[in-house]
């Protein structure tokens, strides 16, 4: 199927409107408008406003000239080289990915499901197919793929501080039976054992709980500055406000104090492990 054009505008896809949100969030975080940006990159205010919407393909100096300008620390350079569609991340996680990959240090703190650099292929299969619509088998794929891929964040040189706190709920319920959870546990396990791995569980009866407004992830760019990230149904938001920020962050420091300590989860996880 061929692409639609608009001038010298290619159709807008999946990556070119996550790169334009990328671009919009840290302009807006410096304060300025399109018109005030664009001097600043040496484009016209035309030519960054169909950046941000998606609608036009940046050019390499916009991508040089804005990381500096907007203090992107590698952001802008890192989500280019994604601008064609990647396959099985969802459009809105897009943008965290591309952080992800320039962090220096990240936290999740989750309750739903093991986060993606912590699963094994076959509980990312069950998760998978686990939420409806059902994907068909070339999704499927797609997404187990990319969600591995993700992992080799955890060996990536220079080093990233991972620091995780998962409630106890996770592995107990199941997902994908019993031998993809003994698997999966087996897995955690050997990932704790990482020297830039922190693992806390959070155990199912804890009366005071800081996490209670859902999951929640949190990344030290190379420059040293906090960004966070939420996610729900159909979506995801990327939070740059350093008040918001610092009550995600208020709220993890909480839940590392009220999680059990890395031995702790890891004996809890060889319980569980061996009632299986």
């Amino acid at each position: 199927m061929a692409s639609s054009v608009h001038g010298n505008e290619p159709e807008s896809t999946n990556s070119l409107k996550t790169f334009g949100a990328v671009v919009k969030v840290f302009r807006e975080r410096a304060g300025l408008t399109q018109e005030e940006l664009a001097p600043l990159v040496q484009f016209s205010a035309q030519t960054v406003a169909s950046i941000e919407q998606g609608r036009r393909l940046p050019d390499p100096e916009f991508i040089l000239r804005a990381e500096e300008v907007l203090d992107a620390f590698g952001t802008f350079k890192a989500a280019a080289e994604h601008l064609s569609r990647r396959a099985g991340l969802a459009v809105w996680f897009r943008q965290w990915a591309a952080l992800e990959a320039r962090a220096v240090a990240l936290c999740a703190y989750e309750c739903r499901v093991i986060p993606g650099l912590l699963q094994t292929e076959a509980y990312a299969r069950a998760v998978t197919l686990s939420v409806p619509p059902p994907p068909d088998e070339q999704e499927t794929e797609e997404r187990v793929t990319a969600r591995l891929a993700r992992q080799k964040l955890l060996h990536r040189r220079p080093p990233i501080a991972f620091s995780f706190i998962l409630e106890q709920s996770l592995f107990e319920r199941g997902t994908g039976g019993k031998g993809v959870t003994r698997s999966l546990i087996d897995h955690v396990l050997g990932c704790a054992e990482l020297w830039n791995v922190e693992l806390q569980v959070m155990p199912r009866w804890q009366p005071n709980h800081a996490g209670l407004d859902g999951p929640m992830r949190l990344l030290e760019t190379p420059r040293n500055k906090w960004l966070g990230y939420s996610e729900g149904q159909q979506c995801g938001n990327l939070i740059t406000g350093p008040k918001d920020v610092s009550v995600l962050y208020q709220r993890y420091a909480k839940m590392r104090s009220q999680a059990l300590s890395q031995e702790a989860s890891v004996s809890l996880l060889k319980q569980i492990r061996g009632a299986l």
